[in-house]
């Protein structure tokens, strides 16, 4: 049988306003497609645990976010495209309202697919051998700086390596201690927001509008080329 945690009782409760409705939903969802769940606050936000983790909630100032531990078995397995969204923190994106989410029948079988994962099931696509990269050490300032920041610290530890990598290679490879140090402040701010390195470029790309990821001198580049006006 499953249990609910009185720690994320109180999460919900202390959760804003618009985003209580988002986790109360999600958190039934959960236990009507899994009724051996069990509850538990990890890094400072809701966890699901069935076999493993099974997924975390999290609210933010101005949204909150669902993600599933695998989300990208769960992706492949599922087969479907639609609803995902990784432009931030967790597998549906910035959520602001219950209607931000997949259809309850759809979050139900999501759930249920993961339970299967995480149980052992499921296929295992073979994956090309690829050489792995080293790992960049996170700078000793940087940590302190997520230590001092509950919503960063939170997003940080739920991000994949894929995800965290953006941000070490873009703070290590600052020239001056100066750059480092301003690259590290941006950072937080963007992970309390949820956000991941290159949101701006995926926003972008989501909406087919202009790739705000390229700097202005690239663009200018591309629009002479062109023959056109660039848009700063």
């Amino acid at each position: 049988m499953g249990t609910r945690s009185a720690a994320v009782d109180a999460y919900i409760s202390r959760a804003r306003p618009f985003a209580r409705p988002i986790l109360e939903h999600l958190r039934e969802v959960v236990h009507a497609a899994c009724p051996d769940v069990a509850e538990t606050i990890k890094w400072g936000m809701p966890f699901f645990m069935y076999e493993g983790m099974l997924g975390h909630m999290a609210a933010f100032q101005g949204h909150a976010a669902f993600g599933f531990h695998r989300h990208a078995v769960l992706v492949r397995e599922s087969g479907l495209q639609a609803g995902f969204d990784r432009s931030a923190m967790g597998s549906f994106g910035r959520l602001t309202s219950v209607k931000d989410l997949p259809p309850r029948r759809v979050l139900l079988a999501l759930v249920k697919l993961a339970m299967t994962l995480n149980a052992g099931g499921g296929s295992r696509a073979p994956r090309a051998t690829a050489k792995a990269r080293p790992a960049i050490r996170s700078p000793a300032a940087f940590l302190a700086a997520l230590r001092a920041d509950r919503e960063a610290s939170a997003t940080w530890a739920a991000f994949p390596p894929g995800k965290r990598r953006d941000y070490l290679e873009w703070i290590t490879e600052a020239k001056t201690a100066a750059t480092r140090a301003k690259r590290i402040v941006t950072s937080v701010a963007w992970l309390a927001q949820g956000r991941a390195r290159n949101w701006k470029y995926e926003a972008g790309r989501a909406r087919g509008g202009p790739e705000q990821g390229v700097s202005v001198p690239a663009r200018r580049r591309r629009a002479a080329r062109a023959g056109r006006a660039p848009r700063d």
